[in-house]
């Protein structure tokens, strides 16, 4: 009699494009598949995208193109914003497993990063919708009083409307991070959104609150 092969997967095994397709639809589903076989493929490389799409996005908010220009901006968010990023995102899972356990969450560094890279795929799609608002308006996106609406009615249309577009992809990224969490640390809904916040109100809000007193009295 044939021997059966032990470490099956206790779920159906989804091939690449429909880990990519159903995260849309069915993200826990899907994050369970990832976590159960641990799948590594592709992780590197969302982050390193998720890492530059943030980076633009901060270049955006800070206004850098006041003070840079396109070329330093686009160099830096892409070599910085790959390295950088994807830094940020392995010490942040660490974070996120470290307190996670606080409410008895189960995962660790490597299979939290693994999901959030996969959470993250909405936030690397907004990268593409970047790439003509460069085109359409430059430098003026990253300006504090750029001119955004000289460029012609449709043109404007595409240009807000891709700023729309970003933000539902944003808020999306943020929902599946929570289901991805809530999967991997074996949590509530509710607790996975405390473990995401937890990193920031226990590290973060000290530390700021440490520089906020030391200029204070300086």
């Amino acid at each position: 009699m044939d021997q059966q092969p032990t470490n099956t997967p206790s779920v159906h095994v989804l091939s690449d494009k429909e880990i990519f397709t159903k995260i849309w639809t069915s993200p826990r589903m899907v994050f369970q598949n990832i976590n159960e076989r641990q799948y590594d493929k592709y992780v590197a490389i969302l982050l390193i995208i998720a890492g530059i799409a943030r980076a633009f996005d901060r270049a955006a908010t800070k206004n850098l193109g006041d003070t840079l220009s396109l070329w330093v901006i686009i160099g830096g968010c892409i070599v910085l914003g790959g390295l950088l990023g994807w830094l940020s995102f392995y010490i942040y899972a660490a974070l996120l497993s470290w307190t996670g356990k606080w409410i008895k969450g189960q995962g660790n560094t490597t299979s939290i990063l693994r999901v959030l890279a996969y959470a993250f795929i909405p936030i690397s799609l907004a990268l593409l919708l970047m790439v003509p608002q460069i085109g359409i308006y430059g430098l003026e996106i990253f300006k504090s009083d750029g001119d955004t609406t000289s460029a012609g009615m449709l043109l404007n249309i595409f240009y807000y409307g891709a700023l729309i577009l970003e933000l539902v992809l944003g808020i999306w990224a943020f929902v599946l991070c929570v289901v991805g969490v809530s999967e991997v640390q074996k949590l509530s809904i509710g607790n996975a959104v405390l473990n995401i916040f937890l990193p920031v109100l226990i590290i973060v809000v000290p530390i700021a609150l440490l520089y906020f007193l030391f200029f204070q009295f300086i």
